[in-house]
């Protein structure tokens, strides 16, 4: 399942979220997206992981907690139109 996370703290990095969502089960990848001109991230990512029984169960205990002093949001990634 892929997971969308928003509300990022410019300064997290992919390892604080792996960290994060690792204990839930196992993390396929992450994806922090970042300005193309700057580096600096745009305040959002996404991760996937293998599992979608284990992929809810992050999106529901960790949508709303506090990350770097900003609340997250974490729900299931919609596709693109």
């Amino acid at each position: 399942m892929n997971i969308y996370i928003g509300n990022l703290h410019f300064n997290v990095n992919e390892e604080e979220l792996k960290g994060s969502f690792k204990e839930f089960g196992e993390v396929m990848s992450i994806k922090i997206i970042t300005d193309k001109y700057t580096g600096r991230s745009k305040g959002f990512g996404f991760i996937e992981m293998l599992n979608d029984e284990e992929a809810k169960k992050a999106i529901d205990k960790l949508n709303g907690t506090e990350m770097h002093g900003r609340k997250v949001i974490v729900n299931q990634a919609r596709e693109r139109r």
